[in-house]
């Protein structure tokens, strides 16, 4: 299962971004084998320009990408955040962001980094002048934000997303049961054709058996008989038909109201 068989893309990514706007945070969100999901919400050049932008820093970086839990300070300095999307227990992907700071920056160690890492010191520190400043309170307490979002939206979705199937099978079953209910309406007409001609038939060998005189007596009652069975027969015939067309409209019935049910819950999300 993958995040956005669940959730549409455009959604998550409005979210992200408002969320990032909001707290100044930088965001992005990724699959199980590090592919983006989203694209990136307010990173900045401090990051991606430059401590990305080289090799060593390329690689302090993906080393606290794959190691970093909750909230973290990067090996640059800054704090960031790393929260996992989880349905049903099972892990779909990670929330990574933060690039801000939790206090003034120290300007020197900042500048020892940028030596280590090979970028211009005074690039640098241009940089990280743009770099949002809060505490770590506020910079903890986004990080939770986003994760019970993203994490309440996408089993949200799940749960739609189950629903829907489970719909698009009943009403797959709703149609076998209705076609199997056409056949047996079809069929019981045809028996009822066919109780009719021996009705027939049977008042046929009564007549006959009258005329036959008493030789014919016997087979006359036997006549008799049959014709009252056909009636029978054909009354029973004809209670399988109306019951038959009472599931019939029943199945009907279900299925508008599931079409409605869905129609409502689409407009209600979109």
């Amino acid at each position: 299962m993958e995040i956005l068989d669940l959730i549409d893309k455009e959604k998550l990514q409005r979210l992200q971004d408002l969320f990032s706007t909001a707290t100044g945070v930088a965001v992005s969100i990724i699959d199980m084998e590090g592919r983006h999901v989203t694209e990136v919400s307010n990173f900045l050049d401090f990051c991606m320009k430059y401590t990305r932008g080289s090799e060593i820093g390329l690689k302090r970086c993906q080393k606290c990408d794959m190691e970093g839990v909750g909230t973290y300070f990067c090996h640059a300095g800054l704090m960031d955040f790393a929260a996992d999307i989880v349905v049903e227990g099972e892990k779909l992907g990670t929330i990574l962001g933060g690039q801000v700071l939790p206090a003034p920056p120290d300007f020197d160690k900042f500048r020892k980094v940028a030596e280590e890492i090979g970028v211009d010191p005074d690039e640098y520190i241009e940089a990280l002048k743009e770099v949002p400043i809060k505490t770590e309170e506020s910079i903890r307490a986004s990080a939770s934000l986003m994760e019970e979002m993203i994490n309440m939206l996408v089993n949200s979705e799940c749960t739609r997303y189950r629903e829907k199937n489970k719909i698009g099978t009943i009403d797959q079953e709703i149609d076998i049961t209705t076609k199997n209910v056409e056949q047996i309406e079809s069929m019981v007409q045809d028996l009822t054709k066919v109780s009719r001609k021996q009705n027939i038939l049977a008042l046929n060998a009564s007549i006959e058996a009258a005329r036959a005189g008493e030789a014919g007596r016997g087979f006359n009652i036997v006549a008799g008989e049959m014709g009252k069975l056909s009636s029978m027969a054909t009354e029973k015939y004809s209670a399988i038909i109306a019951k038959a067309g009472e599931i019939d409209d029943s199945l009907k019935k279900i299925n508008e109201e599931f079409n409605r049910n869905m129609e409502e819950d689409n407009t209600d999300n979109s």
